[in-house]
């Protein structure tokens, strides 16, 4: 799935991940395969309990894998490693998660939350550094550093969200899973975390995977898109080709649920609701199969051709 032209930073092939419940198997993740490369956004898009929190999870090793293989810079990271290796995981790959609440130790100021990884990895030469670093990630993330003597429950959602920004990019990471990272702002502030988000992978040429349920939120942020539904991804294409050329009938569902600005044609649009359980799947299974270059779909050769005629006929119109 790789392209040449691109270093492949991340990649993750076959991956399953189960859950057992009182001997009850819960298959999360089923053969997720996809590659992100360096210095791109990669979304991964899919409704509530659909397993991409739980890739991600897994790619920062808080999920065991059950099998298949997540290589970092070609390192395989899930499973066993070594104890510096794990430290080289935590040290390089970031994550920003969707609960700020929940992430931020609320018996500690935020001194010390944005602090806890230079202290881990001791990052500062003196107390001096310490503080100047803490000062200038607060900063970037459009807060004061007299904030820092404060604790995170006297801070607004969208305050303890930017605060889990700062902690992130304070460890100057390669690479950042962002879960969710706008879910908890208010509409004012997401275009600018955004923008913010945006800033430092430019800056810092950093690599993002974009955890989302939303796909208007990723349109103008990401540069590729991994659909995923119940566990398995139906769909993978860059962000314009996706908006232009959406083939899985999943994929079709989640941009019909987009909003849209004028009442009229939300009033008239005609709402598309994915079953699963309709669909044709006789003969031999669906598998991931690149139907144009750098466009994957979840299919069968039967459907295959129905989407190359679909795509075919759009292509037509075009012209």
């Amino acid at each position: 799935m790789a392209n040449d032209n691109k270093e492949v930073l991340l990649s993750v092939k076959n991956l399953e991940i189960t859950f057992y419940n009182n001997k009850k198997r819960f298959r999360a993740v089923k053969n997720a395969n996809f590659d992100i490369y360096k210095g791109e956004t990669f979304a991964l898009v899919g409704e509530s309990g659909s397993g991409k929190t739980t890739i991600g999870r897994a790619i920062i090793r808080l999920n065991p894998t059950s099998d298949g293989e997540i290589l970092f810079k070609g390192k395989k990271i899930n499973g066993k490693i070594s104890h510096e290796e794990e430290r080289s995981i935590v040290r390089n790959i970031q994550m920003i998660f969707q609960d700020p609440a929940a992430s931020l130790n609320e018996r500690a100021t935020i001194d010390y939350c944005v602090s806890e990884g230079l202290y881990n990895f001791h990052l500062y030469k003196d107390e001096a550094e310490r503080e100047a670093k803490v000062d200038k990630a607060l900063e970037s993330v459009g807060l004061l550093p007299e904030h820092k003597s404060r604790y995170p429950h006297e801070f607004s959602g969208g305050q303890r969200q930017r605060i889990g920004i700062a902690r992130a990019m304070i460890m100057e990471p390669e690479f950042i899973i962002a879960d969710e990272p706008i879910s908890a702002l208010d509409v004012s502030i997401r275009a600018q975390v955004l923008n913010l988000m945006n800033k430092f992978k430019t800056e810092r040429g950093l690599t993002y995977m974009f955890i989302a349920h939303d796909l208007s939120v990723v349109r103008y942020f990401s540069d590729r898109i991994a659909v995923i539904h119940k566990g398995r991804i139906v769909e993978i294409a860059p962000t314009d080709i996706l908006f232009k050329y959406p083939l899985h009938p999943y994929t079709h569902s989640l941009l019909q649920a987009v909003p849209m600005p004028d009442p009229r044609i939300e009033k008239s649009k005609e709402l598309v609701i994915y079953d699963e359980s309709k669909r044709d799947l006789s003969g031999e299974k669906p598998i991931l199969q690149e139907i144009r270059p750098g466009h994957f779909v979840f299919a069968n050769d039967r459907e295959m051709k129905e989407y190359e005629a679909k795509l075919q006929e759009w292509e037509k119109e075009e012209n």
